[in-house]
């Protein structure tokens, strides 16, 4: 384990306890209590039948983790001899039960002190309600997931800190290995439990990538971090060396008010996807006018504009020694002209793309997102033109509101090749039923 660090920093009595709570493989256990299984006894998982053996799964039931098989495994990866339910992903069912266990949060807590981070994971600043339920927060905490089993049969596992970071933290690593699901750290604990821990990758917000970084200077855990110069740290990782500092010494400045008044500025959005088989170039293109098409609609009904364009292209799994291309380009304007949009998306596609290969992924990111308000024109624009395509899109997007996104949709997508009616059909790029 090494000898301890020398402690630079004492730690801070917050005065608050947060919760962090995750609902346990969720949606394979809501795929279970559909169909009154138990995920801790029923080998189930939730993965896509139409798209092959090579699909990943997108959940596990604790009973076939149990067995080694990965929430994230591929479905050919599943051991023959393992007899299992394969669940179609349902989007749209995730999402109700999601919203109904919020539901039942709000039942005990003001929605002010809820932040809910993920589908199946949310905060809660605890600290007002230990003296309104006369209780402490393990037990609250309890309460809340034994809400939850009862009205929905979901098991819960919590973690408790004394500020976000460590409740994540108590929730990620510590909750796992005790028969509660609850796990608590306070900064004291944490420097005592988590500064050795590794892999390092199991503490909130450090991926592979800064993980490797750090490993080049022999730091493979958060003590490591605490005995790097700061000044080092700063050069090396810029404005996210303050997150890695603040968190290797159990830090963290930002409270439940913060998140609730915070605003994103929102300067980029994308649109991405990876194609289901090997593409040529010219399906490619199309589904490409597919993607640069819903992008500008997507601009329209949030009533911004961009003045930016950027392009990624993919090729085949086979095509192992192509690299994938990339380019952006300013439009001179702001804008959200899907004829403007395409014209220059295509203009880039043709530019970059490598003809000899096949393409499996594509995306597109617009920048410099502003109001609409704040739409320009060159001397050059037709804006009567403009005006009239506008006021296409804004009909466009009534006619899908009112009778579904695949109740008016341009040729390309009729196509053979073409994506978009199947992805109208998803919620984050799986079936919504």
């Amino acid at each position: 384990m090494g000898p301890d660090p020398i402690i630079r920093r004492d730690p801070v009595d917050t005065g608050r306890i947060y919760m962090c709570i995750d609902l346990k493989s969720f949606y394979a256990s809501v795929e279970c209590a559909d169909r009154g299984l138990d995920p801790f006894t029923t080998n189930l998982v939730v993965a896509d039948p139409t798209r092959g053996d090579g699909t990943i799964c997108l959940a596990a039931s604790p009973a076939i983790k149990a067995l080694g098989v990965s929430s994230r495994a591929r479905v050919f990866e599943i051991p023959k001899d393992i007899e299992y339910v394969k669940a179609p992903p349902r989007m749209k069912r995730y999402m109700e039960v999601s919203a109904q266990i919020y539901g039942i949060y709000l039942q005990r807590i003001s929605a002010q002190d809820i932040h809910v981070y993920s589908i199946d994971e949310c905060f809660i600043d605890a600290t007002p309600y230990l003296k309104l339920y006369n209780t402490d927060a393990r037990s609250l905490a309890k309460l809340l997931m034994k809400d939850v089993e009862d009205q929905t049969h979901i098991c819960a596992t919590a973690g408790i800190g004394t500020n976000l970071f460590l409740a994540k933290v108590a929730l990620d690593v510590t909750a796992k290995h005790v028969d509660d699901h609850i796990g608590f750290l306070n900064e004291r604990q944490f420097r005592r439990k988590i500064w050795h821990h590794q892999p390092i990758t199991d503490i909130w917000g450090i991926g592979p990538g800064i993980a490797r970084r750090l490993r080049q200077y022999n730091v493979r855990d958060l003590a490591g971090i605490t005995q790097i110069d700061e000044r080092f740290l700063h050069k090396e990782f810029g404005v996210n060396a303050e997150y890695l500092i603040d968190h290797a010494w159990g830090y963290e400045p930002c409270t439940m008010a913060d998140i609730h008044a915070y605003r994103p500025h929102g300067h980029s959005t994308a649109n991405g996807q990876v194609l289901m088989r090997d593409y040529s170039v010219a399906e490619a293109r199309n589904v490409l006018r597919e993607m640069a098409t819903a992008s500008a609609l997507d601009l329209v009904e949030k009533r911004l504009v961009c003045d930016s364009v950027a392009l990624y292209v993919g090729y085949s799994w086979d095509d192992l020694g192509a690299p994938s291309a990339g380019a952006a380009r300013k439009l001179g304007k702001l804008t959200n002209s899907r004829s403007e949009l395409l014209a220059r998306v295509l203009e880039i596609y043709d530019e970059i793309v490598n003809r000899d290969r096949s393409v499996r992924r594509l995306s597109v990111s617009l920048g410099g997102l502003a109001d609409e308000k704040c739409a320009t024109h060159t001397l050059f624009d037709d804006v009567a033109a403009e005006e009239e395509e506008h006021s296409l899109s804004a009909a466009t997007l009534a006619v899908q509101k009112k009778f579904g996104k695949n109740a008016l949709l341009r040729g390309v997508s009729l196509r053979e090749e073409a994506t978009q009616r199947e992805r109208n059909n998803q919620v984050g790029g799986h079936r919504a039923e």
